[in-house]
C-alpha cells in the first residue's frame, strides 16, 4: 500500500509514544498523553492539529487530550467507553470506518478487548496504530480481559498485510526482546531484530514502526501455532495442542519476568 503520511513517534513521559500523522501541513495526534510533547512537535513542524485518535482509556495515553482541547476545539475519536469524556468526542466500535478530511486519511477500526475491556486499534494508510494491544516482540497486559480475547485480537492482527507499520504505544522492544529470546533462541530474525534495536536504542533511536512480516518471524505472542513456542509451552509447562493455554502460559511468564 502506498504510504502518503508521516507517521513520527513522539517520545513522551517514561516510555510513551504519541503518534503523529501528518502531511506536511495538517496533522492528527494518536493517544496523546502529555499535551506539550504534541504542542512541540506541532510547533517544530508547522503543523496545524486536525483530530485526535484514542485507544483506549488509561492516563498515560489520554492525559494530553484536556490540555489540546483547551487550545482548539478537535474532534477526538476514541472508544464507547465512560472512563472517556471529552468534549468533541465521536464514539467508535468494532468494524467502523472511519474517513479523516486534514489529513486525508481512512482507518478501519478494529476492536482488541483485553488490555482493556474497551481497547480499539486503528488500521489504514498503510499503518496500524495498536496501543497498548501488540508491542514489537511482545503484547499488552491482560488489565481487563482474557488471555482468549487477546489471543483473538492478535490473531485478527496478524491477517492484516505483511507491510502494515505497527506503531505501538510504548518503547518495549529491548524487554520484550529478551523474553523473547528465552521462548525461541534459535530464531534467527529475532537475534538480527535486537540487534538492530541495541543500535538504535544507543542511539536514542525508537524502534517503530516495525513490519508486521517482521513481527510474525520473531514476535513469540504472535507465533503460538509454531514449533519453537509449542515445545516451549510443553518443556515449561506441560501444555501441548491448546493454544490459549499456551498463550496464557507465555503472557504469565512474561509478567513475572525481569
Amino acid at each position: 500500500m502506498a504510504i502518503r503520511l508521516h507517521f513520527v513517534p513522539l517520545p513522551a513521559l517514561t516510555d510513551n509514544y504519541i503518534w503523529l500523522l501528518h502531511d506536511g501541513t495538517d496533522a492528527l495526534a494518536v493517544d496523546p498523553g502529555n499535551a506539550d510533547v504534541v504542542r512541540r512537535a506541532l510547533a517544530e513542524r508547522q503543523l496545524t492539529l486536525r483530530g485526535i485518535l484514542l485507544t483506549h482509556h488509561h492516563d498515560d495515553h489520554v492525559g494530553g487530550v484536556a490540555g489540546l482541547l483547551a487550545d482548539q476545539p478537535l474532534p477526538v475519536y476514541a472508544p464507547d467507553d465512560e472512563r472517556i469524556h471529552f468534549a468533541g468526542k465521536r464514539t467508535l466500535h468494532d468494524g467502523d470506518a472511519l474517513a479523516v478530511t486534514l489529513p486525508s486519511a481512512r482507518f478501519v477500526v478494529i476492536g482488541v478487548p483485553a488490555h482493556t475491556r474497551s481497547h480499539i486499534a486503528y488500521y489504514g494508510e498503510g499503518a496500524l496504530f495498536c496501543g497498548d494491544t501488540l508491542f514489537s516482540l511482545g503484547c499488552g497486559r491482560l488489565f481487563e480481559g482474557s488471555a482468549e480475547q487477546m489471543l483473538a485480537a492478535l490473531d485478527r492482527l496478524s491477517r492484516l498485510p505483511g507491510d502494515t507499520l505497527v506503531c505501538a504505544g510504548h518503547e518495549y522492544t529491548a524487554d520484550n526482546g529478551r523474553f523473547a529470546q528465552t521462548v525461541d533462541p534459535d530464531n534467527a530474525t529475532l537475534r538480527e531484530r535486537l540487534d538492530e534495536v541495541a543500535r538504535l536504542r544507543a542511539r536514542d533511536v525508537p524502534t517503530l514502526p516495525v513490519t508486521l512480516q517482521r513481527e510474525l518471524r520473531s514476535n513469540p505472542f504472535l507465533r503460538v501455532d509454531s514449533a519453537a513456542v509449542g515445545q516451549w509451552c510443553r518443556r515449561e509447562h506441560g501444555i501441548d495442542g491448546d493454544r490459549v493455554a499456551c498463550f496464557a502460559a507465555l503472557r504469565a511468564a512474561k509478567d513475572r519476568f525481569h
